[in-house]
């Protein structure tokens, strides 16, 4: 999701199977505590639970993830059928978990992996990029608002992620496989990055439509949750920017540094919109699904996973603290981050959750995938909503939104963008997995090394 206001802008060990009808095993969401004494259960059952938002609940023909996916069966505008664009990105590296844990058979991923590749190989783009919503059954772009019907180039960039982890998965597999992660390639080096300079600025743009032209006019300015587009952008083989652009354009020409701290922890950046606390926690996982943040730095970051880190804890303290002294609150029961939310007058709405906009609605996503930063808070999290709260979790996993202060309220609905980052976020916390298919990317490397980023985790 974009936040225009702030940014330019999931007795026993878990089943693997499948049932005859291609859909995972129906999950139990109401099993008693003792069943969840082993962390690596409780891992195990968290993780396959959210590949259901990707394997079972997908959009059947283009086989991408749903923009949201309700439970109660209560859609606005009939819009089933709208996939979304990084969302699914997310869900590439879902499916990959998915494969490498054995809770799917790999050819029948391999299956699913093509008919997307083909959906989005057939589907509308804008000089390379695809739009934030697509139709999946016709592959035409879906309007996000009034003016933003052409490319998403931030949206491209969360499903380019999961493009290259993909391909660097099954490059050396059988012939199926192969095919697959040509596929990916080919999608990859046609996304024409340096287009979305408008015209050769040294910064990126968002949007651009063919009908409105630059109108949106949302330059890709740090710090929020944009990063990965410029190292992929950086990286491209075909239609690259160069380092000016990253500098001058992402980091502001230094501007983007800050000195200021909360809960005596740096923030090290200035982030839009959010200077004191930190945004959502969502900027703090959408681009390091696959960029490793361990050990990381540039001319402006000495330690991205610090960075992150920092604004995972500030999160983390200021729940603990809770000023406005909300029920449930503490350090089993945390995470703000954007979501569905719940209005003043009871009904569901949307909003960027964080500290600086505390509405009493706690994200399950913001905790579970912060697991590679808070792996004792995150883990306190998960252990309470799946023994204290079962309420929260439904067939995908945790609801996409809860508030215990507001008489244990849920939402019985999912966002792809939200559930997509957990199953990633957590592998990378127990086996690195997406971190080292996305870093030994040769692309990637390369870009990394333009930028002049550096890393203890990796040679470039």
């Amino acid at each position: 999701m974009k936040f225009q206001n702030i940014s330019c802008v999931l007795v026993l060990s878990l089943l693997s199977c499948k049932t005859a009808n291609n859909t995972l095993s129906k999950s139990d969401t109401s099993i008693s505590k003792n069943v969840y004494s082993s962390e690596t259960v409780l891992l195990n059952k968290v993780q396959q639970q959210t590949l259901k938002y990707f394997w079972d609940f997908a959009e059947p023909k283009s086989m991408m993830g749903r923009e949201r996916y309700h439970e109660d069966n209560i859609y606005p505008d009939n819009d089933k059928n709208v996939v979304t664009t990084g969302g699914s990105g997310f869900g590439l590296m879902t499916i990959l978990v998915g494969v490498d844990r054995h809770f799917i058979p790999r050819d029948e991923a391999v299956k699913k992996l093509n008919q997307i590749a083909d959906f989005l190989a057939k589907a509308d783009r804008y000089k390379g990029a695809w739009s934030h919503w697509i139709n999946g059954e016709t592959g035409k772009t879906v309007p996000f608002g009034k003016k933003d019907d052409g490319g998403d180039l931030v949206e491209t960039a969360f499903l380019a992620q999961g493009l290259l982890c993909i391909r660097e998965y099954f490059k050396n597999g059988n012939a199926e496989e192969k095919l697959l992660a040509q596929k990916c390639d080919v999608l990859w080096k046609g996304i024409q990055w340096n287009w979305y300079t408008k015209g050769g600025e040294k910064t990126l743009y968002w949007h651009w439509s063919p009908n409105y032209n630059w109108e949106m006019n949302f330059p890709l300015q740090g710090y929020n949750e944009c990063l990965i587009t410029y190292i992929l952008a950086a990286s491209s083989p075909t239609y690259p920017i160069d380092a000016e652009t990253y500098y001058k354009g992402w980091s502001r020409n230094g501007d983007i540094k800050s000195t200021k701290t909360k809960y005596n922890l740096p923030l090290f950046v200035k982030n839009n919109g959010a200077e004191e606390f930190g945004g959502p926690l969502f900027w703090t996982q959408y681009s390091y699904l696959g960029l490793d943040p361990r050990g990381l730095s540039d001319k402006n970051v000495k330690n991205y996973f610090t960075l992150n880190q920092n604004q995972v804890l500030i999160d983390y303290k200021y729940c603990i603290e809770n000023p406005k002294n909300y029920k449930g609150y503490g350090k089993n029961y945390w995470g703000l981050t954007a979501s569905y939310s719940r209005n003043s007058d009871g009904s569901t709405g949307y909003n960027a959750h964080m500290p600086s906009n505390d509405l009493g609605v706690i994200s399950p996503t913001a905790a579970l995938s912060s697991f590679p930063y808070t792996p004792k808070e995150s883990m306190d999290f998960l252990k309470f909503i799946y023994t204290e709260k079962p309420q929260f979790i439904g067939e995908a996993g945790p609801f996409d939104a809860t508030s215990i202060n507001n008489d244990d309220w849920f939402t019985p609905r999912y966002l792809a963008i939200d559930q997509g980052t957990i199953s990633p976020m957590i592998e990378n916390y127990r086996t690195g997995l997406l971190w080292k298919l996305f870093m030994n990317a040769p692309e990637i490397r390369q870009g990394l090394k333009k930028l002049d980023f550096h890393s203890t985790q990796y040679n470039f």
